[in-house]
């Protein structure tokens, strides 16, 4: 590739306020009851492009996190392939280890398989991966840190 196919050079700083600031913007892109085709869209830009900083600057544990935004992104919008994917690299990232990762990431990771095959039908695989994300709840030492996961399962589109 040559050097003007590139995308520019950010210091570490700027990488990291444009993964964070838009990481929260997908969040409360999210959070709206009701969104545009442009805030669908700036909500799926926004989860991409924050993963992709936290890929240039980030931790094991922020590349993991973007992965999961993602496959949320999707599963709020019934994507279900790009949700599945996204679960699915967020658990590999995972497993694989690294610094950063706390004892509620594989949780998060779980749940987020257990969403993206609700909304692909799969309801075997779905209660699968909430039964694993209940049972990794145990080893989570603050309840601050299980409650975000234990509300998300609860949302599950499955009972």
């Amino acid at each position: 590739m040559s050097p003007s196919q590139m995308a520019p050079d950010l210091d570490p700083t700027t990488q990291r306020a444009l993964a964070a600031g838009l990481y929260n913007l997908a969040w409360t892109l999210l959070e709206l009851d009701d969104r545009s085709p442009d805030d669908i869209d700036r909500m799926i830009h926004a989860a991409h492009a924050s993963r992709h900083h936290w890929g240039a600057i980030g931790l094991p544990a922020n590349r993991a996190r973007g992965e999961w935004l993602c496959s949320r992104v999707y599963a709020v919008l019934l994507r279900r392939e790009p949700a599945l994917w996204h679960a699915r690299r967020c658990l590999a990232i995972l497993e694989a280890g690294g610094e950063g990762i706390e004892d509620w990431d594989l949780p998060a990771a779980y749940e987020a398989l257990a969403r993206a095959h609700a909304i692909a039908g799969d309801r075997a695989e779905a209660e699968r991966w909430r039964a694993a994300a209940r049972v990794a709840l145990a080893d989570v030492a603050d309840a601050e840190d299980r409650e975000p996961i234990e509300a998300d399962l609860a949302t599950l589109p499955l009972d």
